[in-house]
């Protein structure tokens, strides 16, 4: 069985960084997921996948791996760049791009 850690990225429904400076550590499946006969309902038997751990940084994820002897895989965040655009600029002289009103 092996954990991930990794660093959420942001939704696209928020747009603040609210629950994407912790790091998370969960489970990967071991077995695939199976369809119920009756009720076509997808379902699971493994518990673990279900857990899942967040750490303010991510050397304690790591030391939480290891200090339970989890195999893991770690998967670096990447920086998002900034993006300063005001609303005037919808609208400013000689904008590239064609107006579609």
């Amino acid at each position: 069985m092996t954990a991930r850690i990794y660093k959420p990225a942001k939704t696209a429904m928020q747009s603040g960084l609210a629950r994407t400076k912790e790091w998370v550590l969960e489970h990967e499946p071991e077995a695939a997921r199976e369809v119920d006969p009756l009720m076509g309902w997808t379902s699971s038997r493994d518990m673990r996948q279900q857990v899942k751990l967040t750490f303010e940084t991510k050397e304690e994820a790591i030391a939480y791996a290891e200090r339970n002897g989890l195999a893991y895989t770690l998967e670096e965040a990447q920086a998002r760049k900034a993006v300063r655009k005001a609303y005037a600029d919808n609208f400013k002289f000689g904008r590239i791009g064609a107006w579609t009103h």
